[in-house]
């Protein structure tokens, strides 16, 4: 079994109050590469960790953890990164994806979904387990499903999901792109090229060719990778996926994740780490709300509940790897 991990950008993520996945929006250009390092190291290679405004760290922290505990191999995929991260990575050959409110978001969408196609057949693994890391994909995930004519519900990084904010967002760039509410239903590539972002157009490709090769798929992750799962759909791939989330996702109303996977004919699996059980600064924004999900988080957690691995036995080691990515004398 694989994690892989996609990670990308979109200026989508620079608009006021969309996203908490960073300190501030310049930071927030650089969390997708650090997420990927600190999966891949434990550490950042020398730029600052990923934190919501109030300090709440960034799911890669937990994502880690899980996998120091499982021996998890990672394949990182960079889908249109802003900017460099110190993994090696797999280039689908995407840029930087554009706000949504402008005509196009994604210009190279047939483009990166056939590369990801092609990485996907060639994937050598019974099982594959595919996360993300790109802030503002919820909201660009809410395009696409309002594109597609689906259940236009995602969740938010922040506690308070901005849902209105993001509705006008979308509504601005279904206007900006000339495309009404359900127009590119059967049409996947219009959906990610016009109200997208090069992460979620990886990972639909990604998931056809591992499921054309024969290799079980799992979405790791919450609303975002079940946009993924309704863009998989609407190319007409039928065959079995699964959406592996937390119960941070599942206990927020707005996502409605529940009746989303069950539309898409995808099988969900919630897994709760019980964070609550444990007053520390890197859990604690967890449970009030924050982050929620994301780099993968939900599939590893589910991985170590299948496997048998307690959470009693995970938030130790989660608390380990904070220590090293945030050193006491380091945090204020």
């Amino acid at each position: 079994m694989r994690l892989l991990l996609v990670g990308g950008n979109t200026e989508t993520a620079r608009i006021d109050g969309i996203s908490a996945a960073g300190a501030d929006p310049e930071l927030m250009a650089h969390t997708p590469a650090v997420d990927l390092e600190l999966v891949e190291y434990g550490r950042s290679a020398g730029r600052p960790v990923p934190v919501s405004p109030t300090g709440c760290p960034t799911p890669a922290v937990m994502t880690r953890a899980a996998r120091e505990l499982l021996g998890l191999d990672v394949l990182a995929v960079d889908a249109g990164l802003a900017s460099e991260t110190a993994v090696p990575t797999v280039d689908l050959g995407g840029g930087v994806g554009a706000d949504i409110r402008e005509p196009t978001a994604v210009h190279s969408a047939a483009e990166i979904v056939a590369a990801g196609k092609r990485v996907g057949r060639a994937l050598p693994d019974e099982r594959v387990l595919i996360g993300e890391t790109i802030p503002g994909g919820t909201t660009t995930a809410l395009g696409v499903l309002s594109a597609l004519g689906e259940r236009a519900s995602v969740s938010s990084s922040l506690p308070e999901n901005p849902v209105s904010l993001k509705e006008r967002v979308v509504s601005e760039g279904r206007e900006a792109s000339g495309l009404a509410e359900g127009a590119a239903a059967g049409e996947p590539i219009r959906a990610v090229e016009t109200m997208g972002d090069p992460v979620l157009a990886a990972v639909m490709g990604l998931t056809i060719g591992a499921t054309e090769s024969g290799t079980d798929v799992t979405l790791a992750g919450g609303t975002q990778l079940a946009t993924a799962g309704a863009l998989v759909r609407h190319a007409g791939v039928d065959a079995e996926l699964s959406l592996a989330t937390t119960s941070f996702v599942a206990d927020d109303d707005s996502a409605a994740i529940h009746a989303l996977a069950d539309e898409l004919g995808l099988t969900l699996s919630v897994t709760d780490p019980r964070f609550e059980e444990r007053d520390h600064q890197a859990l604690n924004g967890y449970v009030a709300g924050e982050a929620k999900e994301g780099v993968g988080m939900g599939g590893v957690l589910g991985c170590c509940r299948d496997t048998g691995l307690p959470m009693e036995q995970l938030r130790p080691r989660i608390l380990e790897v904070y220590e090293n990515v945030f050193p006491t004398e380091e945090r204020t």
